[in-house]
């Protein structure tokens, strides 16, 4: 008599046979999931009255949840999680969990990541007490949170994020005393945190992150001594982050990133001794940081960016041996930094960018491999050559006598030196015969490269180094007589705006610096030629990496070179003084580095704005396909329109379809078709390479539903309905968090 039947995981395909109950009457267990199994969950399958684990989670099955799985009164664990189920479109309610009262016996309900589109009844309440884990999230709930869930006495897992859900978190959920897990994250809850919240006294996980929360903490937070993580991120959170807080010694993960808390750091931060990630950044937090984070020695990841701190960076986080990450931007951050910091071998990223920091950069250590754009918007540091800042001035005493003579002697040498410069120079141009490169319009810090110098370097603009061609001239990978390799974009002069294009990019890529924005090596300009010498992305642009046979990109490497594209529109929109809005967002202008981080390149029709935050255009900029609908309405340009070009090049990302693909035609869009699929069908419109290598991995589905979602919210029709480049970061960050995590 076979009771077991366990064929997880085993590429198993097609519909699960109506007669599956005939031959396996005493069968107690059935394990298939992580298959290929479509079709409808036969009723038949409620025969099989000696089941107690009936698991068929991650499939491609459809259609309506059985409403006689209420006949199974020994079922202990129900996980139909990942698949394509419905439930009745008449009734407004998940009806199939009102037919689970009859089992009472069920510890375990899991069912999210399907296509519900009701509202959680009230029968919720007369579930069985033994029900200890109830997983419904990323499967379109709406309404409100019942209070029924309160009396579902043994839950100790309940997760029902990622949907719809409005209204406040009842109060009634402090009654579930047993509760160690609760996620109502992604949803659209009101009102504030509440007390009650504060009577789960098992809680260790709690996240109610990316909802509509306000008011203030409750103060009774820091008397969970089991809590571990907390998120509370992308809320409307106010006032001070409760002291008592800080009390919680057992703490590990804490993300109160993008709310409006305030007031000052604690000193108390450095007693949660097993700290492991602290993320307060886009806060209003003032006053200095306090020394005492030096003493949270596992501490991974710290994040303090987008506040009001000043006062100097502790000398203190030279302790802090395990950090990989450590983001102080964009605050008034003064001093020094601390040469102590040398010592933390683990440091990836440090970023202090957008300070009023002084002195030296440190050269050894991690800093080694820093670059500039880490360090910028602080006018008052020098070090190495490769921070692009001035150099140190290190003082040493000099004898007066010298000092006379240095003071009379230098200005002629320097006068000597200048006339012998100008007249090599003048000979030079003689000798070869051309016309002396015309000074342009823009200022290049960057010493010019000279016409030979790029001919040379591209062997004639030979087809073999032709990396791409595009709408104003080509590029080339360009050797320099030093070893130097670079991207040489030449303009193509004949035609129309040719030059206005050259003098845009330089006047953008001269004066801006990012890590995810291409760098300017050089130009060259004369009445010949017009080129800009760029970095040379040896990974091509993502295009390729889209729609060539002979590439592929995981779910993973797509979610970071989107993070990194809405880094860069960030600081466009965001960390100059001046919005910037690049006009021409799409796939073939995000390049790659060796290592797959992104840079977003052609800057030739951008717009820098200076007052208003809207510049009418009469000339056609951007790409069809790409462009924001009030372009061809109004004329009107704005940073919205990089939004939505963003929000449809995440579509292009995960569809592996291009908005002018065929199968686009009139006001069928590839938004339309995302729209209509989200969210029930939203994984058959998914590059099928991702949802193969996401079928036994149900995060990876969550975050293909989530990525989609923000797509939406980028490209609706009216502009000041769409998210800004920081709130689309910080979303994508989260994604990626819980991604990874899982």
């Amino acid at each position: 008599m076979l009771r077991i039947l366990s064929l997880s995981e085993n590429s198993l395909s097609g519909n699960l046979p109506s007669s599956i109950a005939n031959g396996l009457p005493n069968l107690e267990v059935l394990y298939l999931g992580g298959n290929g199994l479509s079709g409808k969950i036969p009723a038949s399958i409620s025969n099989i009255s000696k089941l107690t684990v009936l698991d068929l989670a991650n499939n491609s099955l459809s259609g309506q949840v059985p409403m006689n799985l209420g006949n199974l009164q020994n079922l202990q664990i129900l996980n139909l999680m990942g698949n394509k189920l419905t439930n009745d479109p008449s009734m407004l309610e998940l009806d199939f969990l009102t037919s689970l009262q009859n089992c009472r016996k069920l510890k375990s309900i899991r069912v999210g990541l399907n296509s519900f589109h009701g509202i959680l009844p009230k029968s919720l309440g007369n579930l069985s007490s033994s029900v200890e884990s109830f997983e419904a999230s990323f499967c379109g709930i709406k309404g409100i949170i019942p209070n029924e869930f309160g009396n579902m006495s043994n839950l100790f897992d309940l997760d029902i994020g990622g949907n719809k859900l409005t209204g406040t978190i009842p109060k009634i959920l402090g009654q579930l005393r047993k509760l160690q897990k609760l996620r109502l994250d992604a949803n659209k809850l009101q009102g504030s945190v509440p007390v009650n919240i504060c009577n789960l006294e098992n809680l260790y996980y709690l996240d109610l992150s990316i909802n509509q929360l306000s008011q203030q903490l409750p103060t009774c937070l820091g008397h969970l001594t089991f809590l571990r993580e907390i998120y509370l991120d992308d809320n409307s959170l106010t006032s001070t982050i409760p002291s008592t807080l800080w009390s919680n010694k057992e703490i590990q993960i804490l993300s109160f990133t993008n709310n409006l808390l305030n007031g000052s750091l604690a000193p108390e931060i450095g007693s949660i001794e097993g700290m492991r990630e602290l993320y307060l950044s886009g806060n209003q937090f003032s006053g200095d940081i306090p020394s005492t984070i030096g003493q949270l020695l596992s501490l991974e990841n710290l994040s303090l960016s987008n506040n009001r701190l000043h006062g100097p960076i502790p000398d203190s986080f030279g302790n802090l041996m395990s950090l990989k990450t450590l983001d102080l931007s964009k605050n008034k951050l003064n001093g020094v930094i601390p040469k102590s910091l040398e010592k933390l071998e683990y440091l990836k990223y440090f970023n202090v960018s957008f300070n009023e920091l002084n002195g030296e950069i440190p050269n050894e250590g991690p800093f080694k491999y820093f670059t500039v754009d880490f360090f910028m918007g602080n006018r008052e540091l020098c070090g190495a050559s490769h921070f692009k800042v001035k150099p140190c001035e290190h003082n040493t005493t000099r004898i007066s006598s010298k000092t006379r003579v240095l003071k009379y002697i230098l200005p002629s040498i320097a006068v000597v030196f200048i006339l012998a410069i100008a007249v090599v120079y003048l000979i030079r141009g003689h000798s070869r015969n051309k016309l002396l490169p015309a000074l342009s319009t823009f200022a290049i810090t960057v010493e010019r490269i000279s016409y030979y110098e790029v001919l040379n370097a591209t062997n004639k603009f030979s087809e073999e180094n032709l990396i791409g061609e595009g709408s104003i001239g080509s590029v080339y990978k360009g050797t320099f007589s030093n070893g130097m390799i670079a991207a040489i974009k030449v303009f193509n002069l004949d035609l129309e705006g040719a030059n206005q294009s050259f003098e845009t990019e330089c006047q953008m890529l001269c004066n801006i610096r990012h890590r995810n924005l291409v760098k300017v090596i050089s130009s060259c300009s004369n009445l010949d030629l017009k080129a800009l010498v760029l970095e040379y992305m040896p990974n091509g642009n993502l295009t390729k990496w889209l729609f060539s046979n002979n590439y592929f990109l995981n779910l993973a490497q797509r979610l970071e070179i989107m993070i990194d594209v809405a880094s860069a529109l960030e600081y466009l929109h965001h960390g100059y003084p001046s919005p910037i809005v690049h006009c021409d967002l799409k796939p073939s202008n995000i390049l790659l580095d060796e290592n797959m981080v992104a840079h977003v390149a052609d800057f030739g029709i951008a717009k820098l704005f200076t007052k208003d935050q809207r510049i009418s255009i009469t000339k056609t900029l951007g790409t069809i396909g790409y462009m924001a609908p009030e372009y061809g309405s109004t004329g009107l340009v704005s940073t919205m329109a990089d939004v939505y070009s963003y929000g449809i090049m995440l579509m292009e990302t995960l569809t592996k379809k291009k908005p002018t693909d065929d199968m686009f035609v009139g006001e069928f869009t590839i938004r339309k078709w995302v729209h209509e699929s989200f969210t029930d069908a939203i994984m058959q419109i998914v590059d099928v390479n991702l949802v193969n290598a996401a079928e036994d991995n149900i995060r990876a589905k969550e975050s293909c539903l989530l990525i989609m979602e923000l797509a939406l919210e980028c490209t609706t029709d009216l502009p000041e309905e769409r998210l800004i480049a920081k709130d689309i970061l910080t979303r994508l960050k989260k994604i990626k968090h819980n991604f990874v995590k899982a």
